[in-house]
């Protein structure tokens, strides 16, 4: 006796379209704040995304330049005023 329904997909597919929109939000919240820790969880769940094969590509691949992007944003704040963090 069969309780659930049967994956139309399987569930690393819809893991990896999870990362892969995670990875986006993550690394657009992370360009307001949070830059030194959101920008790296970004690029780690954009690249575990594409490695597993996303639906999402598109999502992915902006996930990892976010990521990337608030690690620039954040050495450019850092080199500006001289620390670890930026305030407006």
């Amino acid at each position: 006796m069969q309780l659930t329904a049967p994956a139309t997909r399987p569930t690393n597919a819809r893991d990896a379209d999870g990362m892969a929109v995670a990875a986006f939000i993550l690394g657009l919240v992370g360009l307001l704040v949070l830059n030194l820790f959101l920008g790296p969880i970004a690029i780690a769940l954009a690249a575990t995304a594409l490695w597993r094969g996303t639906a999402r590509k598109g999502r992915a691949y902006l996930g990892l330049g976010l990521g990337i992007a608030d690690l620039l944003v954040l050495l450019a704040f850092m080199q500006a005023d001289s620390t670890m963090s930026w305030s407006f």
